[in-house]
């Protein structure tokens, strides 16, 4: 471990007193933003740089400069590291790829004249990009149990808030939309990444029908329906849990301290914990460690290191967040590159410190919290 001082030691252990316990060392790779365009290509990157677009402040540049649609190399890549490492039952660690099943039709949307939000399914954006064969390494993925995928979404969008500035002609929101993405740091308070936070609260509406449709859509392309939500960045208003909880989902991955949206500017914080359960009977699942080694400025290895350590000294899951954009080599292959070297060693480094260690998905330890599978 490294050195911390006591304010992050007491951090970390407050972090994981709370909640529900667990009798194995179980690790849990969730990995953000699956199925979304985010930046299509590097040309169109330069071209709204050079028109001033805001795209590198703060962790936008990361993203901007990294995050597309997977390809198969990623895929055969990334899968190609975790097939390296095995726990003590025989299983690799496994992604929980929180993703999203749709991205906005442009075409459609313009021929509207802007007036109406039309969505694709991320398998046709996938064509349209020229890699159909990337969704094989999505099934191939799951039947080799290395890439699990749940829900994060239906577009990784806030289609209520840009359908509003494109017909009110903002700028660099058009300039945008002709590349054919959204992730810019826009001017309203917000994110157009954030699909579910509330810029009117009149939106609710629409997001209910976002939220059951593209659970539907979920269960058409995966074959298996979502049990699992993380929203994009976090947002969600709590009365979309009911629609949730009636498609299937069982589990949601919510913040500990959760800011939600209830319109108009307005905000409410709520508190959750690993286990918590809320009146439809899901429960929350929280995460309490994070790898994101292409950010700069952090020792990844070290900090998640010490993450997993207060985790498991308090009997609690060690969850890790770490999105797509750490593993996507598409727009700059040193990206990828890099972090499947940290990801390497980083799994190295927890075998050798917790050869007990369990892989699982989310799904898995929303199941053993519950009490619907038993702990081995």
């Amino acid at each position: 471990m490294t050195n911390m001082n006591i304010k992050q030691k007491v951090a970390h252990n407050l972090k994981n007193m709370i909640g529900c316990s667990v009798k194995k060392k179980y690790l849990i790779i969730e990995s953000d933003d699956w199925g979304s365009i985010r930046m299509p290509s590097l040309e169109a990157l330069e071209r709204l740089k050079a028109k001033g677009v805001s795209l590198e402040k703060g962790d936008s540049k990361r993203y901007n400069n990294t995050d597309t649609l997977a390809s198969k190399e990623d895929f055969e890549q990334l899968f190609n590291t975790l097939i390296e490492f095995k726990d003590q039952l025989g299983n690799h660690p496994v992604f929980t790829a929180m993703s999203v099943v749709a991205n906005p039709d442009f075409q459609k949307i313009k021929e509207s004249n802007f007036q109406k939000f039309y969505h694709e399914p991320f398998t046709k954006t996938l064509e349209r990009y020229g890699r159909a064969d990337a969704f094989q390494m999505w099934q191939k993925g799951v039947e080799e149990k290395l890439f699990h995928p749940e829900f994060h979404g239906r577009e990784h969008l806030n289609a209520g808030a840009w359908m509003r500035q494109l017909q009110a002609n903002d700028e660099h929101t058009h300039w945008a939309f002709e590349e054919g993405c959204w992730a810019f740091n826009n001017k309203l308070a917000v994110n157009y990444q954030a699909a579910f936070n509330l810029e009117k609260a009149s939106d609710l509406e629409l997001q209910r029908e976002i939220l059951s449709s593209g659970l539907d859509l979920f269960e058409e392309i995966h074959g298996y329906k979502a049990r699992f939500l993380v929203p994009p960045n976090g947002f969600f208003n709590n009365q979309l849990v009911e629609i949730a909880a009636g498609k299937g989902v069982d589990y949601m991955g919510i913040s500990k301290f959760q800011i939600e949206p209830l319109g108009d500017g307005k905000y409410k914080k709520n508190f959750h914990w690993i286990g918590k359960k809320n009146k439809y009977l899901q429960t929350y699942l929280t995460r309490n460690a994070f790898f994101e080694p292409n950010a700069p400025g952090k020792d990844w290895h070290s900090d998640c290191l010490n993450e997993i350590h207060y985790a498991f000294k308090w009997n609690k899951p060690a969850v890790i967040s770490s999105h797509r954009t750490n593993f996507i080599g598409s727009l700059n292959a040193k990206n990828r590159e890099e972090s499947l070297m940290a990801l390497k060693k980083l799994l190295k480094e927890v075998l050798k410190r917790w050869p007990d260690v369990r892989f699982i998905t989310s799904t898995q330890l929303g199941d053993i919290i519950t009490g619907k599978t038993q702990e081995k």
